[in-house]
Formats: C-alpha cells, structure tokens, sequence
C-alpha cells in the first residue's frame, strides 16, 4: 500500500505533478526539496547554511507526519550549485543528526529552479528503524 502524508509545514505541490513524502512499505520517499517558502515562490534563506537549514526542517515535518523520525533517514541526495560551499551544508546537516548519518550523495549542478536557489535535497527513510 502506498500512503502520501503531508505536513502543513510544506506547502505541497499543484495536483499531478509530485508527491512531497510518499510511504510504502515502510520506506519513506521525500522528494526534492528547495527553501521556497509556503507561497512557493519566495525563496527562504540567503546561503547554502540557512537554506540547507530549511530544507531539513521540512524532511523533519514530513517525516514526523509519516510517524517517523530524523534518525529514520538511511540515504540523502544533494544537489548544489556551488560545492565550493560545501561545508555550509554539512554544518546544517550536523545540527539536525546524530551518531551516524544518512549514507548521502553531493552532486553539484549547474541550476537548479531558480537561480537563488542553491540546494535541494531528497531523502529516503525507513520508518521507525533508526536509532532513538
């Protein structure tokens, strides 16, 4: 059985275009997700720290609605634009887990949405199945 849960912390996409957290078997599916904040337009964050910031904050709200956790995530993706930053991202990434991380993926792009947009992350989790 496939399940979409929400959050209203997220603002969710038009219909027929994704699914932001998808659940299925226990896996959890989060989509790409940017700092846009609930206009959908606006972008949230000035640099990779805050916006990266953002984003997890978002992972955290959608998988909490799905019934898990943050320790739940067993794989991330980035995507960035300027991976001379870096660091930015995984100093967001250290306030928001613990022990051991997501096993994580950093791929830099030459654009993504919009050109002050400057990470999107995606993430996979299996819920209940992280450490407490």
């Amino acid at each position: 059985m496939i399940t979409r849960y929400t959050s209203p912390k997220v603002k969710e996409p038009a219909p027929n275009l994704w699914s932001n957290c998808i659940v299925c078997d226990g896996i959890a599916y989060i989509a790409g997700l940017t700092s846009r904040n609930a206009d959908g337009i606006t972008i949230d964050g000035m640099d990779e720290y805050e916006q990266t910031k953002i984003i997890f904050n978002k992972h955290k709200a959608l998988i909490e609605s799905a019934g898990g956790r943050m320790s739940d995530f067993t794989k991330l993706t980035i995507f960035v634009t300027r991976i001379q930053n870096n660091k930015q991202v995984w100093k967001a990434r250290a306030e928001f887990f613990k022990g051991d991380f997501p096993a994580c993926s950093l791929v830099e792009v030459s654009n993504l949405a919009e050109p002050n947009i400057y990470v999107e992350i995606e993430g996979i989790a299996h819920i209940g199945k992280g450490p407490s």
